[in-house]
């Protein structure tokens, strides 16, 4: 049976839009990059309406079809992302999905843990074929016949591929995400804190093991290595704000990645930026700081007075 893939003419993008949320969503967990992730649903689509009527209608599940055929694409993607890391100055961190909360179209996107900005980080420190593996098998059901196809390997070698992923994400595998209530309550008093420029109460909001990790790309400012220890993260805030003075009255609280974090537009020397947290056991453990303007193009950032 045909299903949902016996379009044609002017049925088919409706058929498509119905989808296009979903495939977002797999896109941008794939590559951690709303550009990528854009291009890939747009791709897809055209690989869809460049079907014949049989092509199209011997297609069983369009939803899983697409989802292959973005996994696909995004493949590509990754690999040559790979290739540009090693050229990369920096830290590299995924681009940011800033939403409103209100009715925004990425709410649905955002909503799942697997793009929580801390979860994307994990998925970066894996291989390209295990990350689409992991993510196609383990997020969104795929089998491991189709990602096998996508990825040019065996069956076997796509287990191996997910099963490698899943051990090193459960390995590395970051906080749950807590209450937006209970996020806001510990980022406005760790916000506080940062303002009164005690290093001590600084020190007592952050984890043991917190972690700043900045993303400029060698485009802007942030600290050039990961910076862990609550001493030192604190130690690194405090002076930022001392250099950029006036920095914090700027911060707008928004959604990143579903989580709370801060908007800075540009202000003088300071370079517009987008800060996202991750707490454990009611403490900031750690601050991704995205600066690189190429990761930020999408961002809503207010416009200058």
């Amino acid at each position: 049976m045909a299903g949902d893939a016996r379009t044609t003419g002017r049925t088919l993008a409706p058929t498509f839009d119905a989808h296009r949320g979903h495939l977002i969503g797999v896109a941008y967990r794939l590559t951690g990059s709303v550009a990528d992730a854009e291009d890939a649903v747009q791709e897809a689509w055209l690989r869809l309406a460049g079907l014949s009527d049989d092509g199209r209608a011997g297609i069983r599940d369009l939803r899983g079809w697409l989802t292959t055929v973005v996994g696909r694409i995004c493949l590509d993607r990754l690999r040559s992302a790979t290739a540009r890391r090693e050229r990369y100055v920096g830290q590299w961190l995924p681009e940011p999905l800033v939403t409103s909360g209100e009715d925004d179209p990425l709410d649905a996107v955002v909503r799942d843990d697997g793009v929580r900005m801390a979860a994307l980080v994990v998925l970066d420190r894996l291989t390209p074929e295990q990350r689409v593996s992991f993510v196609l098998h383990d997020a969104f059901s795929v089998p491991f016949t189709e990602i096998a196809d996508a990825l040019g390997c065996t069956v076997a070698a796509a287990r191996q591929h997910a099963s490698r992923g899943r051990r090193a994400a459960a390995e590395a595998e970051p906080p749950p995400r807590v209450a937006l209530e209970e996020q806001r309550e510990v980022l406005e008093r760790f916000v506080r804190a940062l303002a009164s420029g005690d290093v001590h109460q600084v020190v007592s909001l952050l984890h043991p093991d917190a972690v700043v990790v900045g993303d400029g790309g060698g485009k802007a400012r942030t600290a050039v290595n990961a910076v862990s220890g609550a001493d030192k993260v604190a130690r690194l805030l405090l002076g930022l704000l001392r250099r950029y003075d006036g920095a914090l009255d700027s911060g707008r609280t928004v959604l990143v990645n579903g989580d709370l974090g801060l908007l800075f537009a540009a202000q003088g020397e300071l370079t517009a930026r987008v800060s996202a947290f991750v707490l454990r056991d009611g403490k900031v453990a750690g601050v991704y700081d995205m600066s690189n303007p190429d990761k930020l193009g999408h961002v809503p950032f207010p416009e200058p007075a």
